[in-house]
């Protein structure tokens, strides 16, 4: 043998190499040499020559043999162990002693989209009966109802209900009602005999109107108790009066914000707004001549936010601003209108923000661009194609303007003009008044920000006029959102719902022609509760059901992502529901799943699809079958897809109720809670029981009554009977006087049906993974919306053999950054943060399977939790040769140990996730963050894949702007100084402008107040919906070993890389003293955001996708009176201002 030292101060010497074997080159393969042909001497002067050219380190070589050892023993002993503590040999004997006595059936998707849809249509149609009939009483109480100017009636304001006086008296409008906690609202405090009513702070809460308007609709009590009477399942039902009052059932006590306001105004709700109008394309006319400075157009720019608040996802907008010229605030809609989504919405108010006033107004030409706009989209047949209005805002209107009318809009006035007087200037009042009064509107004077909301509001009611003297009560249904408003509480606040609402009209016949609106009734309809109408045992292991709307809008999808962390607190993103379907269903790239579901058809598709778990940390590849149909007489379409391989074939087995029952209440037993085997809230007394007692107590025939699902206990009591042998089998471990491998802490067992087993070897003091298997642990339990994680990626590992991964949660911001997951179907108390103890632990599980006649089901899954202490543990005792190794014929370091500084070992998963590492920080990081020269060797070579996702749902985060550079510093002295000269002269103006007397009874002061401290943003890094691309990467396990090495400048690394049999793991030995950090970037999965040019930004954001318009439109009716189009508000004189005026007057004067 032949030791020759090339090393260099700090590298590492050239290990003995045997004859034939020459370690020092720059190959990537150990390379042999023909000692015959070249001669002894030769060789040894090129192996002098090749470690001299890298005179600072020396080439080692990792022996692949030995690690080849290694993982074959690792993979032995894991197999030995999860082997012994799950019993899945057991479990898999089970259920193949059965497969001749099952029957196996293959799903039928039509069968099953179309059973789902029905059940929908008629849960949802007993909501619309309920809202007719509280429409109908809301219309007779009305009829009989005459108003009283001088009526007492003292009513329950739920802002003061249960308050008492000094003196012990409850207060006026605070009557003592009754409140108790109520498991089917939430639990929250509730009355469900009586409703109460809510008034927003800045109306009058005794006001006549209100007074009448509350005494009338007392009627409805009755109502709201008989509809959840016949309907247990219906939630809050309500009455928002066109007078501003809210009438809530069940009554509850309602809280304000931290300054004890009560902001909420029913008038302002999707609901509301919607069932009050029909369809609208509307454009905002504004204008930003010199004359409009200062509060003006503060005031100009809130209404305009105010309009844009009062659209919805069928109506079209635009805003044109105008001084000397024209010009749109966002060019890239020039000329045409955009869907006023809540995307568009907000585009639009943060350029109203940047508005600025110069120039002399020219009204006329932005009528005209306005009218050519408005008429090109009904004679091209897009927009709403339904009501047409123009909003123009302004301080007066000084030109020659009618014939602009009269060439555009006249006879027929198809297009209505609402004008917003802005200011307290009225010179120009009667020209303004004139524009909306001839042209079917209404005309508003504005002259303070407190103002806006109400005057805005009219514009309402004169679109609902056709539709009110009609007498056409359309039913409509919301978008899906989230109501922060109306509740306080957040895990309340941010549960997805949809509202069912139908406007009330008068009926009396001498107010006929002027359409008055009373208000409208609605109900809530949670869209948890309407997705549990498509049962997750019925669509297989990644099977799922979704929803989404005629604009083509996600209402229910388990890829749907509406909130972020905002610090600790979650919030709805700002665009959480205009989520395109074809932003989740990405792989639909020509978008056939959309435009039919959009249109309402019936059909299937089949698409390949990478699909995530895990936050998108691992992707997973499945060939999806979809199925879709409309849910009729409203505008929504489900959709509902099966998994080949998963959700193709289901198997029916039949077991005694008595035999099932005494397997069941094992203790080892528990099924899906959040899955509905019985109904147990039509029967409030069934409330209290969780879903396995109302099964037991239904079973035993204790509860006959009970709904339950027959098909899914037929299938549980069947799976308690075949998994009945593992509860012995576990005991029978525990009590092994061998005892149980420290580490190994629980084995645990899933069935199709929900049901669960579990066992605990270790007890709670000293268990690691205190959090897995609770019911906090929604990622690993059977819920609602998805199969446990470990159920779901044992189904795409070959049946038998075990998957191990390490569930590290607290990388998960790195793939969905400042996101918490959600689903429509989340439960109130699961919105609460997580808390992430920093559990290390590591999951192996393997799925069972079933098959009859080559037709293959996944019965469950089985598994074993252990603690990654456990696993590193056996990782370095195995990865260790002792000192007296017999080492002759191995080529390389020898004895080789994982402890040794030379090497670092690594033990990872097929999606190179670190699960053991000498270095525990790197432990659940992606290995090409810890070493990129090695991922970047390993992805060239074919052993990892790269896999490109997509987030359309991403927040991405903005730097704010800073001021110009251009603007010179100015010293702290004449800075005070301009501070102080631009309050006092704006001090004055505002004082002459504001209107303070108008306040005290004006709406929307809290709005007001706070209006510049919602629009500023905050200091430091935003957030805003964006668009990223994020890769996965993936074993390929046709490549079972490989070693190789990188030049890295003056050295070279070597790595030898191992599968490990009968797992998805790989043993990795890289050497440790060759930085390559210079050459090769760490490779992450941090998302990158997708940037868009401006012409593609401005085409996105303008194209329209094919959308199912409502079927009805109520625009026109021969009978409107529309006389009544507004008048010059009164001005009254607040005297301590005019007298503090005069003395500011007289001081400069003097």
């Amino acid at each position: 043998m032949l030791l020759l030292g090339c090393g260099a101060s700090g590298g590492v010497p050239c290990v003995g190499v045997p004859s034939g074997g020459v370690p020092c080159s720059g190959r990537e393969r150990s390379v042999r040499w023909d000692w015959s042909r070249t001669g002894r001497a030769m060789a040894a002067w090129v192996i002098l020559s090749a470690c001299m050219c890298y005179n600072t380190h020396a080439q080692m070589r990792i022996p692949p043999e030995t690690v080849q050892d290694w993982a074959n023993t690792l993979g032995r002993q894991l197999v030995a162990l999860t082997a012994r503590y799950s019993g899945a040999l057991l479990l898999q004997k089970k259920y193949k002693d059965i497969e001749p006595i099952v029957k196996m059936e293959e799903v039928d998707g039509n069968e099953l989209v179309q059973s789902f849809a029905e059940e929908m249509e008629r849960m949802l149609g007993r909501k619309m009966k309920s809202v007719k009939r509280l429409a109908e009483a809301a219309e007779d109480a009305d009829l009989y109802h005459e108003f009283n100017a001088t009526l007492g009636f003292d009513y329950y304001n739920s802002m003061l209900i249960n308050t008492m006086d000094d003196e012990g008296n409850y207060i006026e409008l605070g009557g003592e009602f009754a409140l108790e906690e109520n498991e089917h609202f939430n639990k929250l405090p509730v009355n469900t005999q009586q409703s109460n009513i809510q008034v927003p702070t800045n109306v009058y809460n005794k006001d006549p109107d209100i007074l009448n308007g509350v005494y009338m609709s007392e009627a409805l009590n009755d109502i709201f108790i008989s509809n959840f009477e016949k309907d247990p399942t219906l939630t809050w039902q309500y009455f928002g009066s066109s007078t501003g009052f809210f009438r809530l059932y069940p009554g509850i006590r309602w809280t304000p914000d931290e300054n004890g306001v009560v902001t909420f105004d029913a008038r302002n709700r999707n609901w509301y707004i919607q069932a009050a109008t029909s369809p609208k394309d509307i454009i905002i006319v504004v204008d930003i001549s010199g004359s409009m400075k200062g509060l003006r157009l503060t005031i100009a720019k809130h209404t305009i936010n105010t309009i844009l608040d009062t659209l919805g996802e069928n109506d079209f907008v635009n805003v044109i601003a105008y001084s000397d010229y024209v010009r749109y605030v966002e060019p890239c809609f020039k000329g045409t209108l955009v869907q006023a989504d809540l995307d568009n919405r907000e585009h639009f108010k943060l350029l109203v923000e940047g508005l600025h006033v110069k120039g002399e107004g020219k009204v006329k030409k932005a009528m005209k661009e306005s009218f050519r706009v408005l008429n090109q989209a009904a004679t091209l047949g897009v927009g709403s194609l339904c009501n047409q209005a123009i909003m123009l805002i302004t301080d007066g209107a000084m030109e020659d303007f009618q014939q602009v009318f009269a060439d555009f809009n006249w006879p027929d006035r198809r297009v209505r003009v609402f004008t917003y007087l802005i200011g307290r200037e009225l010179t120009f009042a009667e020209n303004v008044k004139w524009i909306a009064c001839n042209n079917k509107g209404y005309y508003t004077h504005i002259s303070t920000l407190a103002d806006v909301q109400e005057n805005v509001m009219e514009y309402l009611h004169v679109l609902s006029r056709p539709m009110v003297i009609n007498h056409d009560h359309d039913i409509i249904w919301t978008e899906a959102y989230m109501d922060t408003v109306l509740f306080s509480s957040q895990a309340q606040s941010l549960l997805l719902m949809t509202s069912v609402a139908m406007p009330v009209f008068s009926k009396k016949e001498e107010t006929l022609s002027h359409g008055i609106l009373l208000g409208v009734v609605g109900t809530d309809v949670p869209l948890r509760e309407l997705m549990r109408l498509a049962p997750r045992y019925k669509l297989g292991v990644h099977g799922y059901a979704f929803l989404n709307t005629n604009n083509g809008y996600i209402m229910s999808h388990p890829d749907l992502r509406p909130l972020y962390k905002e610090g600790k607190k979650l919030k709805p993103k700002p665009n959480y529901n205009s989520v395109d379907l074809s932003e989740v269903e990405w792989e639909d790239t020509e978008q056939i799943l959309r435009t039919s579901m959009v249109k309402g058809e019936t059909g299937t598709l089949s698409l390949d699809v990478r699909a995530t778990v895990e936050k998108g940390r691992r992707v997973i590849f499945l060939k999806n079958d979809y199925f879709y149909t409309a849910i009729k007489e409203t505008p929504f379409s489900l959709g509902m897809v099966l998994t080949r391989g998963h959700g193709e074939f289901i198997f029916l087995g039949n077991v005694s109720v008595e035999e099932g029952l005494h397997d069941l209440t094992a203790y080892d037993v528990s099924i899906a809670n959040e899955w509905t085997y019985c109904e147990t809230d039509i029967d409030p007394h069934h409330r209290k029981y969780t879903q396995l007692q109302a099964v037991i107590r239904y079973l035993m025939g204790k509860e006959p009554e009970l709904e339950c699902d027959e098909d899914l206990l037929r299938q549980t009591l069947f799976d308690a009977v075949v998994t009945a042998p593992m509860e012995a089998y576990w005991t029978a471990i525990m009590l092994n006087v061998s005892g149980i491998d420290e580490g190994v802490e629980t084995a645990f067992l899933g069935t199709r049906s929900g049901l669960m087993r579990l066992i605990r070897f270790v007890g709670p003091e000293k268990r690691v993974g205190k959090k897995f298997l609770s019911a906090a642990d929604k990622e690993n339990i059977f819920t609602l919306d998805h199969f446990p994680l470990w159920y779901r990626r044992a189904a795409e590992y070959p049946a038998g053999k075990f998957l191990y991964y390490l569930p590290k949660e607290d990388t998960r911001d790195v793939f969905r950054d400042y996101e918490s997951d959600y689903s429509a179907s989340i439960r109130p108390e699961d919105l609460e943060l997580e808390d992430e103890d920093g559990e290390m632990i590591v999951i192996a599980t393997s799925a069972v399977t079933v098959t009859v006649d080559k037709k293959v089901a996944i019965a469950g899954a089985i598994g074993v939790q252990m603690t990654l202490e456990m696993l590193e543990n056996r990782v370095w005792s195995i990865a260790t040769q002792p000192n007296d190794t017999d080492c002759s014929g191995v080529e390389g370091l020898c004895p080789l140990s994982c402890s040794m500084n030379e090497i670092n070992c690594y033990v990872t998963d097929s999606n190179g996730f670190v699960i053991v590492s000498k270095d525990r920080s790197d432990v659940g990081r992606f290995f090409g963050e810890v070493d990129g020269s090695v991922m970047a060797q390993l992805l060239r070579m074919g052993m990892f894949k790269r896999v490109s996702l997509y987030d359309y749902q991403a927040m991405c985060k903005v730097g704010t702007h800073s001021a110009s550079s251009a603007r010179p510093l100015l010293s702290p002295f004449y800075g005070i100084l301009g501070v102080l000269k631009w309050f006092l002269s704006n001090f004055m103006l505002f004082l002459l402008d504001f209107n303070f007397c108008g306040l005290w009874h004006s709406d929307q002061f809290v709005d007001a107040g706070t209006f510049h401290a919602t629009n500023k943003k905050k200091s430091g890094d935003i957030l805003q919906p964006c668009d990223t691309e994020y890769p996965s990467f993936v074993y390929e396990p046709s490549i079972k070993e490989t070693n190789s090495v990188i030049k890295c400048g003056r050295c070279q690394k070597v790595f030898v890389i191992q599968q490990i049999p009968d797992s998805n793991l790989l043993m990795v030995v890289v050497q440790a003293d060759c930085d390559c950090s210079r050459q090769y970037g760490p490779i992450t999965m941090n998302p990158k955001e997708v940037k868009y040019n401006a012409t593609v930004k401005c085409e996105r954001m303008k194209s329209m996708k094919t959308r199912r318009r409502p079927e009805s439109c109520h625009a026109y009716h021969p009978k409107e009176n529309t006389k009544h189009c507004g008048g010059a508000s009164a001005i009254s004189l607040c005297v301590s201002l005019f007298v503090l005026c005069l003395c500011t007057t007289l001081l400069g004067i003097r």
